[in-house]
């Protein structure tokens, strides 16, 4: 599970719960349900219009991106793992890594090893890799602006519940003992309008593109050690072309633990 998702949502509820006590506003009011129903009606209604169903078919599955860790490896780990494989193919030719191919999880290095080891030219798997790149951020950018633009409508749509019950209160003016009351109520939409907006969906966004952006790292790392591995180079100059995708700081640890295959 990715705590962070969840540490942030419990805060955000706990900061609105207490600090409306602290204010000497009661919880119950914001259990409105008019207010719920323009807000996430709304919200819902704007999504339909705005997006094809086959992208909002993929919520459930971004809500699963956003609230379990994803199991994407390390960069020291990666480029050691091409420190080894340059080391292989310098003693015993290219070839020599089929026997490597299938215990390869990831499908795009796996392809793209298969690719290189069939002979293809380094220009085409480079197209190819970074055409998949290209693809790849197409789709989470979508993604992500699904819940951008939730962001976006939930904060106005709680502008207009709260004009609403202006105008419910408005038109209950002969009644004063419920006019305070239904002002009050006018403006819990607007409360979950804002709440939603820009403590949920907004940072939601921003995390889908920040898992979006690792992913995308992982995979140059792996284009560049393929080209690298096809182009010849010795473990030194694999090290030192890849060592700059991670922070100097941790640069030693390659010298340390990739040290078995150095030439």
């Amino acid at each position: 599970m990715e705590k962070s998702t969840v540490i942030g949502l419990v805060l955000a509820l706990i900061s609105i719960g207490v600090g409306m006590v602290l204010k000497g506003a009661s919880i119950l009011t914001l259990f409105n349900p008019a207010a719920l129903l323009i807000i996430f009606g709304g919200t819902a209604a704007t999504l339909f219009i705005g997006f094809q169903m086959k992208e909002l078919k993929k919520i459930p599955k971004l809500l699963k991106i956003l609230f379990k860790a994803q199991a994407l490896v390390e960069k020291k780990d990666l480029i050691i793992r091409f420190m080894e494989w340059v080391s292989i193919t310098r003693r015993e030719g290219l070839l020599a890594l089929e026997t490597q191919v299938d215990q390869i999880e990831d499908n795009f290095l796996r392809n793209g090893m298969r690719m290189i080891i069939d002979g293809n030219d380094s220009e085409f798997v480079r197209d190819v890799l970074l055409e998949e790149i290209a693809s790849t951020e197409e789709r989470h950018r979508n993604g992500a602006l699904i819940f951008a633009q939730a962001g976006t409508y939930a904060p106005t749509l709680g502008v207009l519940g709260a004009v609403v019950g202006l105008i419910a209160a408005l038109s209950n003016l002969n009644e004063v003992e419920k006019l305070g009351h239904l002002i009050s109520a006018a403006f819990v939409a607007t409360l979950f309008g804002i709440f939603c907006g820009y403590v949920i969906y907004h940072p939601m966004a921003n995390k889908l593109k920040q898992i979006s952006k690792k992913e995308v790292e992982i995979k140059l790392i792996m284009v560049e050690g393929l080209l690298s591995i096809q182009s010849g180079i010795s473990t030194i100059a694999m090290r030192q072309k890849l060592s700059v995708y991670i922070p100097t700081s941790e640069r030693h640890l390659l010298d340390v633990e990739g040290s078995g295959g150095a030439e």
